[in-house]
Order: structure tokens, then sequence, then C-alpha cells
């Protein structure tokens, strides 16, 4: 792919204040493009978004995707060439505290943004980003390819399932006499720097070891496709650029590592406390403690051929690499440094 293509356009990012929404945003500003950004108040604290300082170099507009009015404001005004849906209830375990506002912006939302798009003169390529966890599970050895069942089992992958459908639908019913491509793409699970939310394993890593305190793991056995921001990132622009040339290739895809880099929980934390003890001269460690919390996949991998056959696509980081380039970031933030510097150089080494 070839960044330069971005430059100038018009891209909408929902969700552009969340861990990979600002990431993504920070990509497409290199990049010269003119970037909108549409969600609710950055979604922790601290955040990454706010940290960067990403507002000045963008249109930023609070607002809610359960809100088509004010959502159809905002496409009328950025009139965008490019729309990639990121904004998300996307944390498993408060699917289950709250199901009904999960499917409320995780499928409604959807419907909003799709309806925004069929409504729009300006859209030629729209991207929904969903999840690896939309495949009906059944815990076999080998991945997932894009024609599996979808079904997934909590209410957050259920939604995203429903998110998938859809764009599916809207995709048949309205866009296939019209110049618009729409994909949907299905990442895998996302490591990098930066990220503050709950409930996930690399910010709990980070807060035990800023604390000193050994790192609670409470499925240690279950695997997943870990993969730096990045690499779903460029799957992302790659894919939104390359429908935009030519409107055959949208579709859906799935955009994960390779099997090496399909580790347990309990290894990446291993990797982790390796890797930070050695930069942070600390003595971290971890502890199995299963906290009896609600059903989540022990096994999970996606088969990637289509997005490798279709766009020579390969992954650039190994899990190794990427856990390294966050205790980098993490360093930097720590030590008070720039961490929006550090992240170009990062975006930078990714597509060098």
């Amino acid at each position: 792919m070839n960044l330069s293509f971005y430059k100038n356009k018009s891209v909408l990012v929902t969700g552009h204040n969340g861990f990979k929404g600002t990431w993504l945003c920070k990509m497409l500003i290199n990049a010269g493009a003119k970037v909108t950004g549409y969600a609710l108040n950055p979604p922790t604290n601290p955040s990454l978004f706010e940290l960067c300082g990403l507002a000045s170099h963008m249109t930023s507009i609070s607002g809610d995707v359960r809100e088509l009015e004010k959502l159809k404001s905002v496409f009328d005004d950025a009139k965008p060439e490019i729309v990639i849906h990121m904004a998300a209830q996307p944390i498993v375990r408060d699917s289950y505290k709250d199901p009904v506002y999960t499917y409320d912006v995780n499928v409604m939302g959807t419907v909003n943004v799709l309806e925004c798009v069929r409504l729009s003169d300006s859209v030629k390529s729209f991207v929904n980003v969903t999840t690896d966890k939309v495949y009906r599970n059944k815990e076999w050895m080998w991945g997932y390819r894009e024609d599996e069942e979808l079904n997934g089992y909590d209410p957050y992958s259920n939604s995203k399932s429903c998110s998938e459908l859809v764009t599916d639908s809207f995709k048949n019913s309205f866009f296939k006499e019209r110049d618009i491509a729409i994909t949907t793409v299905r990442a895998g699970n996302v490591i990098g720097g930066g990220d503050f939310a709950n409930d996930r394993i690399i910010p709990d890593c980070i807060r035990a070891a800023q604390d000193n305190r050994d790192i609670i793991v409470r499925n240690p056995y279950s695997t997943r496709p870990y993969q730096h921001v990045l690499e779903p990132l460029a799957a992302y622009l790659l894919i939104a650029q390359a429908q935009y040339e030519k409107r055959e290739l949208a579709g859906s895809y799935n955009v994960g590592p390779d099997d090496a880099d399909c580790w347990t929980t309990g290894e990446l934390v291993t990797l982790f406390c390796e890797k930070w003890n050695r930069a942070m001269s600390g003595n971290i460690s971890w502890e199995n403690k299963y906290d009896g919390g609600p059903h989540e996949a022990n096994f999970l991998k996606l088969d990637c051929s289509k997005l490798k056959t279709v766009f020579g696509w390969k992954p650039r980081w190994n899990v190794d690499t990427a856990v390294e380039k966050i205790i980098e970031w993490t360093k930097t933030y720590l030590d008070g440094g720039d961490v929006s510097e550090c992240m170009d150089s990062q975006i930078e080494s990714f597509f060098e």
C-alpha cells in the first residue's frame, strides 16, 4: 500500500478517540488526509487521543453513533470519500454487565452509519471493523475463514456478528447498483502502546508492573491471535484504498497474525515480564488465578489466506517485536517523553 493515496482525501472515522482510532488517525494525519472523527468522549483516563493532542490536527466531533440526525449532519459537513467505522462497546465482560447498551451501540450504531453512507453523495469506500469473535467458535485447531458461520457467543461477540449481517443486508439492498464499495474486516486481538482499557491483558500487565505487583492472569491457557495495533490498521487502509480504486475487491476479510503468533495468554504475559524486567530493571512475574468469570473462548485463530492472496498482504511485526514496541512506548510515557513522536517513529518503522 501507499499511504500517499490518502493525501487530501476526506476520511471519516467513528470511534476515532479510542486506542485503535487514535493510532489510525495518527497514520491518516501523517499521510496528509483531511480527517473527521466522531465519537463519545475518550473511553479511558488517561486517554491516548488527548496525550497525542490530535484534536488540533483534525476535526474531532463528540457524538453518539446512536444519534442518527447528528451523525448525518457530520456526514453532510465532512463529505467523506472514505468511512472507517470503529465506534463500539468493545469489551466482552462489559457486554455481560450491560447487554442492551452493547447491542444498541454495536448494532444500531452500525445501522445508523450505513444509513448515512446510503444517503451520502460523497462516500466511495466504507470499511466496518468488527472482530475475530464474530464466528461461531467450535474450539477447533485451524483458523476460521470468511465463509464460516457468524454466531458469536457472548453479547459483545454476537452484537458484532449482527453488525456483519446488517452490513451485508445494506450492501445487497442499497449498494449493488451504486459506486460504493462495502467491506467488513475481522481483526484478531490487538496490542500496542497507549492502550489504557480495562480488562485487557497488556494494559493489566502494565498497571501491575507500575505498581510493582504480580500480574493476575485469569485464563493463561486461552489461545488468541495477538498482533500489534498497526497490523490491522494498515490492512484497513489498504482495503479502503484498494476498493476505492477497484470496487470488486470489496467483501469480508480476516486480518491476524501467522500461526506462530497465536499465543496463549500465559505465554504472552511471560514474554512481557521478561522484556519489562530487562528494560525497566524490574522483577515482576504473574500468577494464575481463575476468577470464575463469564464464558470466554479458549481457542481462536483466523485464516488470513484471502487477505494474503487478494492483496499480497503479510504480517510485518511478530509478537516479540510488538511487545518491545509496547514497552518502548510505555517507557517514553512514564519518563514524561513525547509519546506522539514515539508513535510517529513506530509508524515510520512499521512501513519501512
